[in-house]
């Protein structure tokens, strides 16, 4: 019995457009829902929605008017791992969270990012920029959501 990890690898290009986040999720849905468990898979949909829909609102596309969008599922002994990534043209400032006011209607996307991935960050090379998030195989503890003060 093998208890080595297995890495799997899918990459998508998207119309930098409200489209390109449906069709990433469906996508992403379509090709983990039978290898990773249901709550992780919602979690995963959730995540590339926001990550996409920020690429669109907030940045530049890539050449040919698309978002890169990549994720890797890692499954070993201690369950699926998945690391999700969507690369678009960069912005002038890189993506950071906000505090939104109970009326706002956004402002939120980075801390429900940070809520449900194990971690998350920003990578930038001279093509653009490349916003990942993790999700740990080991149950890490994520954030309380709940605001306090």
């Amino acid at each position: 019995m093998s208890t080595g990890a297995v890495e799997r690898s899918w990459c998508v290009v998207v119309p930098h457009h409200g489209t390109g986040a449906r069709l990433a999720r469906h996508r992403l849905a379509d090709e983990l829902a039978d290898l990773v468990p249901p709550a992780l898979l919602a979690d995963l949909v959730a995540v590339l929605a926001e990550l996409v829909g920020n690429a669109v609102r907030h940045a530049e596309p890539l050449p040919g008017g698309v978002v890169r969008v990549a994720w890797r599922l890692r499954s070993g002994p201690t369950g699926p791992g998945v690391q999700l990534r969507v690369t678009d043209g960069g912005a002038g400032a890189g993506p950071r969270m906000r505090t939104a006011s109970p009326d706002a209607i956004d402002g939120r996307g980075l801390h429900i990012v940070s809520g449900l991935a194990s971690r998350w960050g920003v990578d930038r090379d001279g093509l653009g920029q490349s916003v990942w998030a993790e999700f740990d195989p080991t149950g890490t503890p994520r954030p309380d959501l709940v605001a306090t003060g």
